[in-house]
């Protein structure tokens, strides 16, 4: 088949094209905010990305993405503290989050829930969990969007 042969098949007008899900990953590791950038990219993911608690605190505000991921240690900031401003803002605390974290304290998911989070995973993870966790959490974050009353 030459490309004069290639035909398109038109789209029934009316119907919106699916629009990719917005995840922001905040995290100061430049290596690993890129190659999560560039795997969700892949999958038709929109990302933006954030080095900083104060910068991801305003993406989010302004932006309003679909998801945050959010590394716990920034170094302007505790990423459990940027947590918990984005659920008590009526703007934000409809947007899931998924916090990241090498740390081993024995309480930190209990403190990442009382921070707001209801995802957490811990570093090293493996990519195709992670890619899970976000999908699951992009479902639940819609089915926030379709309530009456916002889950904060």
């Amino acid at each position: 088949m030459t490309c004069y042969e290639l035909q398109l098949t038109p789209q029934p007008a009316g119907l919106p094209e699916e629009v990719p899900a917005r995840v922001l990953i905040v995290d100061d590791d430049d290596a690993q905010t890129e190659i999560l950038a560039m795997r969700l990219g892949r999958l038709g993911f929109r990302t933006l990305t954030a080095a900083s608690g104060a910068s991801g605190l305003r993406q989010a505000r302004q932006e309003r993405p679909d998801l945050v991921v959010l590394d716990v240690r920034l170094p302007d900031a505790d990423g459990m503290e940027i947590c918990e401003q984005l659920t008590d803002d009526p703007a934000t605390c409809m947007i899931p989050v998924i916090i990241l974290t090498g740390m081993e304290r024995p309480d930190i998911v209990r403190c990442a829930r009382q921070a707001g989070c209801r995802f957490f995973v811990r570093k090293p993870y493996d990519p195709n969990a992670l890619l899970l966790l976000i999908q699951s959490a992009l479902r639940q974050g819609q089915e926030w969007a379709g309530d009456e009353a916002p889950p904060c």
